[in-house]
Order: structure tokens, then C-alpha cells, then sequence
């Protein structure tokens, strides 16, 4: 497009020619002053940081703060990271007994977590104490892998059975409302009540594969009317409906499958799957229903070691290196890593 430039007035050229003598002489002294007052670039973020050896991480949570919060496999342990500077420490210290696998972090501080065992937890993700602990099913039979938050709950997976389960958000609900279900090794926090756990059971599509991880990661679909989780193996996604737990298989447009599916992240319409074990990052663009995924892109960088889980700060995607390919032993060493979006 062709802009018209009106001819500028004599009172604009000698106002302009004043303003360029004053900008030179500006600049001149700005010259003479030049080695005390060049300012310093500051140092960008890293891209790559470390966790404490034999850590077993596996989920990542990221807020409205350049802080990250990873779990423990080992014992619980929950680590937080500035994200501005790579440095990090314990937030909380674990226990015999307890697992951290998925995170998810609140707008009012409380970080839920995946608990492995029937069992999950929310801490207060400034101290690290544990202000509550929910049993959401028998430990036997169970694996709690993955949380999300939508809507007035969090909820969960069981890569084991073919359930969601759901505890309220926000510090009232988890008030505790009994001490006689607290949790072993759960330190302060007690259990919020069978009552305030709900069980959805997965219907429609979804069948269960005997003796695998299904249900792993899982997220709000864009009109935070549904769910959409990805089933491990033999790697497929699903909108589950929240009212009725009827599970529609997500039909995938340029990708066979999301087989080692772990963990998902959206932003908009844009789907990021974490394949684990393929060392990559498949983009999908869902359609307005959440019924079509349309494979875009991959994301993989010669850095990841079986990446599991991922959050988003700015236009990075921060995610942990579990590798379950290695040994996991308390002298293994562990990171996490950034990459661009």
C-alpha cells in the first residue's frame, strides 16, 4: 500500500533543524561518557538446569511466576526451579512411602499432585507443606499418573483402571475434614474426605488394555467443556465428556498413533503430546469440536532423554528427563530442558 506524504511547513523544518542540533550535541556528550554508561545485555535464560541426582522427576508445573515445581518418584520430593537463573532447591522433602508424578499449579498457590498409589496430594507451593492428602481410590490395582485443572476441580488419572477421579479446587475445600483417613507419611496434611472425591467412570470408546499404562496425560479441551486424555498404549486420544464419562476416540489426521503418549499440554488449539520413550513433541491442531487432531508438527532435540511431562513459560516449553532407559539408581543424574515454540 502507497502512504501520502503531506509537504512539511517552514515552522516544521526549523523546528526540526533545532532539534537536530540538540540532538547532536546530545550526543556528543553521551559519547564522551560512553565507557561508564553502556549498559550490560542481560544474560538469557538457560535453556537447560539440573536436579538433584537419583531424583526420578517426572511431572513439571508452571505458574504465572518463572518458577518450575517437579516431582519425585523417589520419595515424593517436590524441587523448585527459578527458571530465570537454573537455580534451584528442595521444597519439600518426601517421605517413605510417597510419590509425585504429575503437577499442576493454582492461581491461588496450591500445587496438586499425582500420587501414584490411590492417593493425591495438594501443597502449598510457597512452603512446600502438604495441606491436604486425597485418597481417590484402594492403593492396589491403581496408578494416579496425571492432573489437570478445569472448571471448580482437578482431575486425575488411573492408568491402571478406567476412571478419572475429581477433588474440588482452591485452600477451603481442601480443608481437611477428618483425621482418621490421614494418609501414612503424608507429614501435616490430613485426608479431605471420601465425600469430596468424585469417580467418573470412562465409557463409550474407551477400552481398557489389561497390564499397561491407558489413561496418562490429560488436559481441558479448548471450550472447557470436555477432557482430552491420551490412553499410553497403543497410543490414542480421547474427548471424555465430564457429565457422563463417555469417551469419544479423537480422530488423528496425519499420525497413525501417540503411542507413549505421556504428557499433554494446549495452548488454544494447539495440542503438544510428550511421546516418552521416541524422545519427541507431536503438535496437533484440533478442530473447533476437539473430535479432529491434525498433526502439524514434531518437536525432538538431541538433549531429550525421555522427556515425560511439559509447562509453558513465555514461548518455551520447559519439560523433565525421567529416563526410564537408564539406570535408576540414587547416583543417576537428571535435568530438565527448554525448548522454543
Amino acid at each position: 500500500m502507497i502512504r501520502n506524504h503531506p509537504t512539511p511547513s517552514r515552522r516544521a523544518l526549523l523546528g526540526g533543524a533545532a532539534l537536530t542540533a540538540l540532538a547532536a550535541a546530545t550526543g556528543a556528550a553521551g559519547t564522551a561518557n560512553a565507557a561508564t554508561t553502556t549498559p550490560t545485555s542481560p544474560a538469557p535464560w538457560p535453556t537447560e538446569f539440573p536436579l538433584p541426582d537419583g531424583f526420578l522427576p517426572e511431572g513439571i508445573a508452571i505458574g504465572g511466576k518463572p518458577y518450575a515445581y517437579m516431582g519425585s518418584r523417589a520419595n515424593g520430593a517436590l524441587y523448585r526451579t527459578d527458571l530465570r537463573t537454573g537455580e534451584g532447591r528442595i521444597l519439600f522433602a518426601g517421605g517413605t512411602g510417597l510419590l509425585a508424578v504429575g503437577l499442576k499449579l493454582d492461581h491461588d498457590g496450591l500445587l496438586y499432585v499425582a500420587g501414584n498409589t490411590g492417593v493425591a496430594r495438594t501443597h502449598d507451593s510457597r512452603t512446600g507443606e502438604v495441606v491436604a492428602t486425597h485418597q481417590l481410590t484402594e492403593a492396589t490395582g491403581h496408578f494416579i499418573n496425571d492432573v489437570t485443572l478445569l472448571g471448580d476441580r482437578a482431575w486425575f488419572t488411573d492408568s491402571r483402571a478406567a476412571a478419572l477421579y475429581a477433588i474440588p479446587r482452591g485452600r477451603a475445600a481442601s480443608r481437611p475434614r477428618s483425621r482418621a483417613g490421614a494418609v501414612a507419611g503424608a507429614g501435616a496434611g490430613t485426608e479431605a474426605g471420601a465425600g469430596a472425591v468424585r469417580t467418573l467412570p470412562l465409557t463409550g470408546d474407551w477400552v481398557q488394555t489389561p497390564n499397561v499404562n491407558n489413561a496418562n496425560g490429560i488436559v481441558g479441551t479448548p471450550d472447557g467443556r470436555a477432557l482430552i486424555v491420551v490412553k499410553s498404549s497403543p497410543g490414542e486420544l480421547y474427548k471424555v465428556n465430564l457429565r457422563t464419562g463417555h469417551a469419544t476416540r479423537i480422530t488423528l489426521v496425519g499420525a497413525t498413533d501417540v503411542v507413549n503418549g505421556d504428557g499433554l499440554y494446549r495452548v488454544g488449539r494447539t495440542l503438544y503430546v510428550v511421546q516418552n520413550r521416541l524422545n519427541l513433541i507431536s503438535v496437533f491442531h484440533l478442530n473447533a469440536g476437539s473430535t479432529t487432531a491434525t498433526l502439524t508438527g514434531t518437536i525432538t532435540d538431541p538433549r531429550f532423554d525421555v522427556p515425560t511431562t511439559a509447562a509453558r513459560f513465555g514461548n518455551r516449553l520447559y519439560l523433565v528427563n525421567a529416563r526410564f532407559t537408564s539406570p535408576q539408581t540414587p547416583e543417576t543424574t537428571f535435568n530438565g530442558v527448554a525448548v522454543s515454540l
